[in-house]
């Protein structure tokens, strides 16, 4: 068993390796994914923060954690394309014609995603440093919010998985990751749900972004977190879970 664990291991490492030499020699897919929410950050502070009302003085501090999560949601649709052209090119098949672990292949395309987004992260909060976010954050809050974001990212990665290998074309590869990257936008990580409609205002109140963006938002100001986090931890254990259940499943189906 002990040696089986370690086969596994060897060989997950080795499929990481392989995945993260892709991203490093297209620097470009990194880039696209920062460039956007960065975009987005500039927009919203220094364009429609002076007229928004969200009770900060501080706008960046207001908007980043939805910041973080859109970019999260952006990469994630990066892990269903690479995916997609491994099942397409045969290249999954070749794998298992090899004495490796199976599951390797599918764990190295998921922690090349978890890598390549907590490389996008950092680079956006230090652009947001520059903006002129602070936080009074102890070590063990900025701890807490770097695990939310990484099991934020597992989960939705298992979702890309899915997609990617089940998926008939490119476009249906990556086209699911936009009402990810919507999804945000219905939440607070712009603006409070009390200026929202009726309807508007329930949906973002019990959508998991919300739970997420305010956990972020408690932790890095250093405020009481209530149950806001426990609510996103549940979000993101049950969407991984679930996910993860599905994407093993569909990747037998093609092995």
């Amino acid at each position: 068993m002990e040696t089986v664990k370690k086969h596994f291991f060897s060989d997950m490492g080795v499929m990481l390796g392989r995945s993260m030499r892709h991203i490093m020699r297209s620097m470009d897919t990194i880039i696209t994914v920062c460039f956007t929410p960065i975009a987005m950050m500039l927009l919203f502070v220094y364009v429609f923060g002076g007229a928004i009302q969200t009770g900060t003085d501080n706008y960046v501090n207001y908007l980043l954690p939805g910041i973080l999560l859109i970019a999260i949601a952006s990469g994630i649709s990066y892990t269903a394309y690479r995916l997609f052209l491994d099942k397409q090119r045969g290249i999954i098949e070749r794998f298992h014609s090899m004495p490796i672990a199976r599951s390797a292949v599918l764990w190295g395309h998921v922690l090349t995603s978890v890598v390549s987004n907590v490389i996008s992260v950092v680079i956006i909060i230090l652009v947001a440093l520059i903006m002129g976010f602070r936080s009074s954050a102890d070590v063990l809050s900025w701890l807490a919010v770097v695990g939310i974001l990484v099991l934020f990212t597992l989960a939705l990665t298992w979702v890309a998985a899915i997609v990617g290998l089940t998926a008939k074309s490119v476009e249906g590869a990556t086209a699911f990751s936009y009402p990810l990257i919507f999804l945000p936008f219905i939440s607070s990580a712009f603006v409070p749900t009390d200026s929202m409609p009726t309807v508007v205002r329930a949906f973002a109140e019990n959508q998991p972004v919300t739970s997420i963006v305010e956990a972020i938002r408690a932790l890095l100001s250093k405020q009481p977190v209530g149950s806001e986090i426990w609510i996103a931890l549940a979000w993101c254990f049950g969407i991984l879970i679930v996910s993860y259940l599905f994407a093993m499943r569909a990747f037998k189906r093609k092995v």
